[in-house]
């Protein structure tokens, strides 16, 4: 059971949601503007907002939906936490679009929101928080994943620590980061755009 949830949620973490509205509004590959990324900040900066606004909801949704089928049909921490992981990989890893995706941020929110919606919703409030202030995605995505772990070791109750969770969040919070290696060096050098 668990080997083919891990199938499922790498098939629906590939679901490639922007480059399908590049494709259907606009006649555009993501792939060749932008970023290059097929995920919602290049939609929004390419298409507009609502089509970015849809493509958000449903990469987060490509998230969630493994978690709750892993803990649906009791799985143990450690299942639900790859299920996470295999529709990550999907999202920035497509079949579909020869291994070329987008950069997770909305899709790990859905993983975190299935794991534990209190640090998901917190950790979108710090990117919400941060957007407004400065209007640069990619500074709100960094530094809302260098608070995941610290976020998630304090949402533990004193007997419910999650090492599996734990784990996600430093797994997150890296791969997030190395996917933004090269809005880092920019922003570093005040040349990050801003939206």
């Amino acid at each position: 059971m668990g080997a083919l949830l891990l199938v499922f949620s790498y098939l629906l973490g590939s679901i490639p949601n922007g480059y399908l509205a590049g494709k259907w509004i606009a006649g555009i590959d993501l792939r060749q503007k932008g970023s290059g990324s097929t995920g919602a900040t290049n939609v929004l900066r390419n298409i507009g907002k609502g089509p970015a606004l849809i493509v958000f909801c449903l990469d987060v949704i490509k998230g969630t939906i493994p978690i709750l089928i892993a803990k649906k049909i009791g799985l143990n921490d450690y299942w639900q936490v790859i299920s996470g992981i295999a529709a990550l990989s999907g999202h920035i890893w497509p079949i579909w679009l020869n291994w070329k995706g987008g950069k997770a941020v909305a899709t790990g929110l859905g993983v975190l929101i299935g794991l534990s919606w209190p640090v998901g919703l917190a950790s979108f409030g710090i990117f919400l928080t941060v957007i407004s202030a400065s209007k640069i995605v990619s500074l709100a995505s960094v530094i809302s994943a260098i608070s995941l772990p610290i976020l998630m070791y304090f949402s533990f109750e004193p007997d419910a620590f999650s090492s599996a969770y734990l784990s996600l969040s430093v797994m997150a919070m890296s791969l997030v980061l190395w996917r933004h290696r090269s809005n880092i060096k920019r922003l570093l050098a005040g040349k990050e755009p801003k939206i």
